[in-house]
């Protein structure tokens, strides 16, 4: 089977080959004769064909078809004017010799992630606070379970607090004043003086001319000392009162002050309390010590009397019935003994926080 060179030329399809592919059909029938014949067939002339072959391709031209085999050749032309062309049996051997090449142009990306928008620069605490931790949850729910020993009792109210004492004194026509508040003794405490009318009400906070706390349980009283324009002069003195217990706020926390005889124990009048219960009053105090700004700040419980055996018993009472109300080490807890003789009978204690 020899090639068929197709070329497209103009508006036809001319199978340059056909005459040497007819011829090559006609031979067949011829040797298959001779054979019945007992003669061998003569071979068939293809000398043209292949001629004819090898110009076509050096060439690249159409050869126009031999007018002997018009009828063979046109079997096998594709007419541009015409569509449904119908081939007979054929076979094409050839190779591919189309080669598309595309070029790529290079890709160059202008682009700067540091410059990039919603991108900003940061550190990797930026990344950790992502997500923060929540440490108040886990705390919370198992506070919930766990009870706390010390608890607060806002029901207990023995302390007071503010001013233990309030005058109102009533006076008209006054052109100077001056109140003085004075102990068991006569010995002025803490004194209040103005020019003209006095105020409606003078307040009290329980502290001395020097700032000292004053002694709880003991009765005082007052003097008023009027000066009318005149220059007459008239004193009025008050009745006598005690100063029960009482609360201070200082820069290092509350300072609570009571005197002993409000202690069931050191009332004779009152049955002794054991140690497994608790007196409501030194509950309260150490509620209050409680709520200090810095619970791990000493605290000391100064206990005066008479005697210095009878101070030191009763420190003592107080610290081992405050002790296990108290938050952090209970040996932040401290005692002092003070021998005083202006102090009340049964003595009286000074519970404050210390430095």
């Amino acid at each position: 089977m020899k090639r068929l060179a197709i070329v497209i030329s103009g508006a036809a399809l001319v199978l340059g080959t056909a005459t040497a592919v007819s011829a090559a059909t006609a031979a067949k029938p011829r040797a298959r004769a001779a054979t019945h014949a007992g003669k061998p067939a003569p071979p068939a002339q293809t000398s043209g064909a292949t001629s004819a072959d090898a110009a076509l391709k050096a060439s690249g031209a159409v050869p126009n078809p031999p007018t002997s085999q018009g009828s063979a050749d046109s079997a096998y032309t594709l007419k541009g004017s015409a569509e449904g062309t119908v081939f007979k049996s054929l076979t094409v051997e050839g190779e591919d010799r189309i080669r598309y090449d595309i070029e790529r142009p290079p890709l160059h990306l202008d682009l700067d992630p540091s410059k990039a928008p919603g991108l900003d620069w940061g550190s990797a605490r930026d990344v950790l606070d992502r997500t923060v931790p929540d440490f108040a949850s886990p705390l919370v729910t198992t506070s919930s379970h766990d009870p706390c020993p010390w608890i607060a009792h806002p029901w207990l109210s023995s302390f007071a607090s503010g001013a233990v004492a309030r005058f109102k004194p009533e006076l008209k026509g006054v052109e100077r004043w001056k109140l003085t508040i004075v102990n068991a003794r006569g010995e002025a405490v803490a004194t209040y003086q103005g020019r003209g009318e006095p105020p409606h009400e003078i307040a009290w906070d329980g502290r001395s001319q020097a700032g000292a706390p004053v002694v709880p349980g003991l009765t005082y009283s007052y003097v008023l000392e009027a000066h009318d324009r005149a220059g007459n002069k008239r004193n009025f003195v008050g009745q006598g009162f005690k100063v029960s217990a009482y609360r201070l706020d200082t820069p290092e926390g509350p300072m609570l002050a009571f005197a002993g005889r409000e202690l069931p124990t050191s009332d004779p009048r009152r049955p002794a309390t054991g140690d497994a219960a608790a007196v409501p009053l030194l509950i309260e105090a150490a509620t209050w010590v409680n709520q200090a700004p810095n619970p791990n700040r000493p605290v000391r419980v100064t206990a005066s009397a008479r005697s210095y055996d009878e101070a030191q018993a009763l420190g003592a009472t107080v610290a081992k019935q405050m002790a296990p109300f108290l938050i952090g080490d209970p040996a932040r807890l401290q005692t002092a003994a003070e021998v005083r003789p202006d102090a009340p009978e049964g003595g009286m204690v000074v519970i404050a926080c210390v430095k």
